[in-house]
């Protein structure tokens, strides 16, 4: 075991287990707690969720932090080493791993390899491809600016001046004054996350977020240690007839934000990922000012801001949340990735001009800025050709919206969604179908999904999953029919519902 893999703090590692649910046939008799951890270690494994190599906790401390015996611990440990699932060495401590010759677990929220893409069906990540000629043409531009950068050493911390501007004018464009010295370009959104939280979040830290919410923020969160705190939104869960789609449940925040005083809230208010959600001006000021009261920071998500394309072009969206903001206490993070092309890698945050000059010095000691030539090709696009560009995106996700509506009331009509605004996909109710099972089914037949449960804090959401609008519109039809085939063969292994084994795990 290479010694920069990654180590598993106790308490993150519980967290985890806490999430991981286990499908079951109903009356299934519930296992010593000793196999129950071992089962949901290797679930874990399995998915992805923790990574192959991962060092685990020692026997003694995992043990203190699920409040189970040491020897429950060192039994399950024992278990796993017979199966494959973990690797121990004296004075190395233990890895996970994978029994040999088993493949390693594919993540549905990663890319489909692009020697598999002709063999797998990706209903996993919510990514469009580039819009062209726009790319290609802004490319060509950017080129031809290169030689008056390459002359210096290329090292922009805060980013290339020209695309902070770029940044800066599509923020007041859209309603929010903003001037580039508020402006860090970063390594795309999952960077500018990184740096925001490296700065502002500590070990142990709550944050309080969304449920459902961002399935990588989530993640990072658990793995840096923070503990996230989920706020349910209202009508998650889409109920036939009903109109409106989801919204922030603004009681409940109230008494999380008072009770739970976390760190910081991490919202995405625009075009929701993954329930496609736009939340009004209203809520937003409402949540702004219990967050004040609270003493958190707000850190606000606009990587989909740009996706409504169910929002009539008559009606104006609602402004950025740090518009409505009084007390400085809003950190936005963008992206390019969404609207633009995720290839780019190009992300940003907005934020007060001390806390930019902050993020620019620490983040030296992890890179140095993102790629000049990128940042050129973003500038000229949210420049030049950003209407053309946000036209050709929004048209393409409105007709897979439409021709997934269809699709999905024609062939999977026991299945619960709500078409939403804008965003990058559907959050559907499976029917009480279990997410997991139906991406262990997908994984069999060469479908990717994702399942709800990854979407969740704290293990909920099982029985919904995530469809991306990211198929051609011509397709989604068969796409619709293979997805149809793989929740008919997740029924039939019994993937519905879990058992005793998912209960807490203390004793």
């Amino acid at each position: 075991m290479a010694d920069w893999q990654t180590t598993v703090a106790p308490p993150a590692l519980a967290r985890l287990l806490a999430t991981a649910r286990l499908p079951e046939p109903p009356g299934a008799a519930r296992r010593p707690a000793y196999r129950a951890l071992a089962a949901r270690i290797r679930l874990l494994v399995s998915e992805g969720r923790l990574p192959v190599g991962a060092r685990l906790p020692a026997e003694r401390e995992l043990a203190l932090a699920l409040g189970l015996s040491r020897t429950t611990v060192a039994t399950a440990y024992e278990a796993l080493r017979a199966e494959g699932y973990l690797r121990s060495r004296r004075g190395a401590g233990s890895w996970t791993a994978l029994p040999e010759g088993s493949a390693p677990p594919s993540d549905a929220l990663h890319p489909v390899p692009p020697d598999e893409q002709g063999n797998i069906l990706d209903l996993g990540v919510a990514a469009l491809p580039a819009p062209q000629p726009f790319l290609s043409a802004a490319a060509a531009r950017a080129v031809d600016q290169l030689p008056a950068y390459a002359a210096g050493h290329g090292h922009y911390p805060t980013g290339v001046p020209v695309l902070r501007e770029a940044v800066a004018r599509r923020f007041t464009e859209r309603g929010l004054p903003t001037t580039p010295d508020q402006i860090l370009i970063t390594i795309g959104a999952m960077g500018a996350l990184h740096l925001v939280r490296q700065a502002l979040l500590g070990r142990g830290d709550r944050v309080a977020v969304e449920a459902p919410s961002y399935a990588h923020t989530l993640q990072a969160l658990r793995l840096s240690e923070a503990r996230p705190v989920p706020v349910p939104l209202l009508d998650a869960s889409p109920v036939p007839g009903r109109e409106g789609g989801p919204r922030w449940d603004l009681a409940e925040w109230r008494r999380v934000l008072g009770g739970a005083a976390p760190k910081a809230v991490y919202v995405i208010p625009d075009f929701h990922n993954p329930t496609g959600a736009l939340i009004d001006e209203e809520q937003r000021r409402e949540l702004l000012a219990a967050a004040r009261s609270a003493g958190s920071v707000v850190l606000v998500d606009e990587t989909t801001a740009e996706l409504g394309w169910g929002v009539p072009e008559d009606v104006p969206l609602p402004r950025p949340t740090a518009a409505l903001d009084r007390a400085a206490q809003v950190v936005t993070v963008g992206s390019a990735g969404k609207l633009l092309w995720g290839g780019l890698r190009i992300g940003w945050v907005r934020a007060a001009p001390a806390l930019v000059r902050r993020l620019a010095t620490t983040r030296v000691y992890s890179d140095v800025g993102a790629p000049v030539l990128d940042q050129l090709i973003a500038a000229e696009l949210l420049a030049e050709d950003l209407p053309a560009v946000r036209a050709h995106q929004l048209t393409r996700l409105r007709d897979t919206a439409e021709a997934l509506t269809t699709a999905l009331r024609e062939q999977l009509p026991h299945w619960r969604f709500t078409v939403p605004p804008g965003g990058l996909s559907f959050w559907v109710a499976t029917g009480g179908v279990s997410g997991t099972a139906l991406a262990r089914a997908g994984e069999r037949s060469g479908v990717r999904l994702a399942a709800g449960n990854r979407f969740g804090s704290d293990g909920a959401f099982e029985h919904h999953i995530r469809i991306p609008l990211s198929v051609p519109a011509p397709a989604v039809p068969a796409a619709v029919r293979r997805l149809a085939e793989v929740a008919a063969r997740a029924e039939d292994d019994g993937g519905w519902r879990g058992t005793d084994d998912n209960q807490p795990l203390a004793v």
